[in-house]
């Protein structure tokens, strides 16, 4: 289902008053925020307000990926996600997918390269990529990947999902993703777009958070409900862990990389200082 986006709208932005600039090094520096939604025409403009809604969790850069089922469409740069998507921006980023990425560096120096969702092109086809956490095994598999000859275009962890993806052991699977995502160890909550679906992923342990909310029935992921808050979302469940999440023109549909039985959840402390709010 489709929701309708009318481009006459008044300018989507929030005042640029609202947004606090804060120096990166006074701000809390633990966590990114992530957010994807499916079958909603104007996807960008809904990605940018929930982007706005975690801004907190990250100010170094911003990032928006979008897809009409034909091409994929990127705007992305240094800076709060008010800085970086400007009104005309979103109309030039047509389409019903997309996903979103405020990042604050846990791996990876903050440079261009680095910022999210990064899109990357592989037998399959582009993919877009957003991920909020810390790999610890990122090192030893970026290693094994270039000693075989690949080439990495970036220097953070979040990377090595698309070289796993692209790797001939599991690109064949039709469950290709989850096995990928079975490699990693540490802490992920995952968006990966292709041209014609979004998956979303949580970590074995559940350290990051992700939640599933719905939009007048477009699916909408997000890494907090406040994302939900500001579109008028309804929240429906948190990702488990060790779930995978593909929303497509059948729905939402889940399978898992870690059964139920063999979780062992864990949190991040830090997410209750973003968790936070005022009563």
């Amino acid at each position: 289902m489709l929701r309708e986006y009318d481009p006459a709208a008044p300018d989507p932005r929030p005042s640029r008053q609202v947004c606090v600039e804060r120096p990166i090094a006074d701000s809390v520096k633990e966590a990114c925020g992530l957010f994807g939604i499916y079958g909603c025409d104007g996807a960008a403009r809904q990605a940018y307000l929930g982007l706005f809604a975690l801004q907190h969790r990250g100010e170094e850069s911003a990032g928006i990926v979008v897809s009409d089922d034909r091409q994929i469409r990127s705007k992305k740069g240094m800076g709060l996600i008010a800085e970086v998507v400007q009104a005309e921006d979103l109309e030039h980023l047509p389409g019903h997918i997309a996903i979103g990425h405020v990042r604050y560096s846990t791996t990876g120096s903050p440079r261009p390269q680095n910022i999210q969702p990064l899109v990357i092109e592989y037998s399959q086809g582009l993919v877009a990529v957003a991920h909020n956490g810390t790999l610890t095994n990122a090192q030893r598999l970026r290693r094994e990947y270039e000693a075989r000859g690949s080439i990495f275009q970036t220097s953070t962890d979040s990377e090595i999902i698309v070289h796993l993806m692209a790797s001939p052991e599991f690109i064949g699977r039709p469950d290709h993703v989850a096995r990928c995502l079975e490699q990693l160890e540490g802490a992920f909550s995952f968006l990966i777009m292709t041209k014609r679906r979004l998956v979303a992923a949580r970590d074995r342990n559940g350290f990051r958070p992700l939640s599933l909310g719905d939009l007048d029935g477009s699916p909408v992921v997000a890494s907090e409900t406040c994302a939900f808050d500001l579109l008028g979302a309804r929240f429906v469940r948190d990702v488990e862990p060790g779930e995978v999440l593909t929303l497509d023109e059948r729905g939402v549909t889940s399978e898992r990389f870690r059964p139920p039985e063999a979780v062992k959840k864990a949190h991040c402390i830090f997410e209750h200082i973003y968790f936070a709010r005022p009563a």
